[in-house]
């Protein structure tokens, strides 16, 4: 046998011996929200083939062929979705080294890509989905211009390449954050901003070469910005104050392509019923209770439910790292008016249809990715966590760099006191 084909045999072995069979899941029993039409169904089961689901419903009869979880007792949902983070782009946010959410001293604004600077290996991956959260829209928080740069689609699953959808939307800040960072005046701002997405839209048919003349802004950030003007790429827009939300609707009847969605939004509910007409989502922080400063003076807990009320699709994320606490800010929505499902629907579906994901992320149904979760009890009440986390079809630990220190110090007693040694 000569050696090139002695190669190829053991190249093929290998190419077995390491990859991993597809196992296949039967989820019974379940009090299952499926947040599709069909609603909740009690004791009914999920089928999971691959990385993908099969069946959901009542009186599924399930084979030899599946490994069954039984969630008698409990419930079951899709995979929450982390609205708006930073997760996989900031570790320590006091360690800058570790830091790629500050983009402060960038070149370009709108071309910054996030997808470029997500790691897998952020201890805050494990963190978060033993929470529930399945997959997060991760993008820049801190840049120097009015712009924070195109967010990625992020699996909290196994994977090493945990982008799921690179350049998935574009983020540009119209709050005093954002007046600050032009010229200090929403004077200025608007007509930025206004300015940038003109330049977009003339250069919509410009084959940009080294040889092309052009004097506006960075060809990077300009093409960047092509497919938001077309109405391609979701364009979300931090506003908080009543008017500033009202000049941002104002922007969407001049520019009619732009697909929007308001983040933030502290006052939203003072404009509930113009934001429900120019059909736009919205992502919020559903606790902002505080003027926490003067552009947020009619904060409220009611602010979820009214927009929900309005027709808004609200979806509720916190633009930070820890985005596994979204599930407890969504109960605190529905105590505080937002009906039940639109509170589920927050953290699934909603966040889905502001990505353009409904068919594959966001509920449970044939053909969608099989992220689903397993809950010991209501997902929304923070005395009741997941018992099975499944991504992409592979069921994960229950593990984190937390959970592991406290099980280090769960065997300690009083009786065996620690003794520190110098390394």
């Amino acid at each position: 046998m000569n050696k090139s084909l002695i190669a190829s045999i053991i190249a093929a072995g290998l190419c077995v011996s390491t990859g991993v069979a597809a196992e296949n899941i039967a989820i019974v029993n379940g009090k299952v929200h499926t947040m599709t039409s069909t609603g909740t169904l009690e004791k009914a089961t999920i089928l999971i083939e691959n990385d993908k689901i099969v069946k959901v419903g009542k009186d599924v009869t399930v084979s030899g062929d599946y490994r069954v979880i039984d969630a008698k007792g409990k419930v079951v949902t899709p995979g929450f979705i982390g609205a708006f983070t930073s997760l996989g782009l900031m570790e320590v946010p006091s360690y800058g080294s570790g830091v790629d959410a500050n983009a402060g001293k960038a070149n370009i604004s709108a071309a910054l890509d996030a997808s470029y600077a997500i790691t897998p290996d952020t201890s805050l991956r494990d963190i978060t989905r033993i929470e529930g959260f399945t997959s997060v829209a991760s993008a820049v928080s801190q840049t120097a211009t009015i712009f924070k740069g195109q967010g990625a689609i992020v699996t909290l699953g196994n994977d090493q390449t945990p982008v799921t959808k690179a350049r998935a939307f574009m983020v540009v800040d119209v709050s005093e954050s954002g007046a600050s960072k032009a010229g200090g005046s929403r004077a200025a701002l608007w007509v930025e901003l206004r300015d940038a997405l003109k330049q977009a839209q003339y250069a919509q048919n410009i084959r940009f070469t080294p040889q092309t003349e052009w004097h506006g802004l960075p060809v990077a950030d300009v093409q960047a910005l092509v497919p938001v003007v077309k109405g391609d790429m979701p364009l979300l827009v931090i506003a908080h104050r009543a008017t500033d939300i009202r000049q941002v609707i104002a922007l969407q009847e001049e520019f009619s392509a732009l697909n929007i969605t308001l983040v933030g939004a502290a006052e939203g509910w003072r404009v509930a019923d113009e934001i429900g007409k120019a059909g736009f989502s919205v992502i919020l922080n559903p606790e902002s209770n505080l003027p926490y400063s003067f552009e947020q003076n009619a904060s409220t807990l009611a602010n979820a439910g009214r927009l929900n009320e309005a027709g808004v699709n609200v979806a509720i994320g916190i633009n930070t790292h820890n985005i596994r606490l979204a599930a407890q800010n969504a109960g605190n929505a529905v105590a505080n008016g937002m009906p039940y499902q639109a509170g589920l629907a927050s953290l699934t579906s909603s966040v889905a249809k502001i990505y353009g994901l409904e068919e594959s992320h966001g509920s449970l149904k044939a053909g969608m990715t099989a992220d689903v979760v397993v809950w010991s009890g209501d997902p929304l009440e923070v005395m009741h966590a997941p018992t099975n986390v499944i991504i992409n079809g592979e069921e994960v630990k229950l593990e984190s760099r937390q959970t592991k220190l406290r099980d280090r110090y769960l065997s300690l007693t009083s009786d065996k006191p620690v003794q520190y040694t110098r390394p």
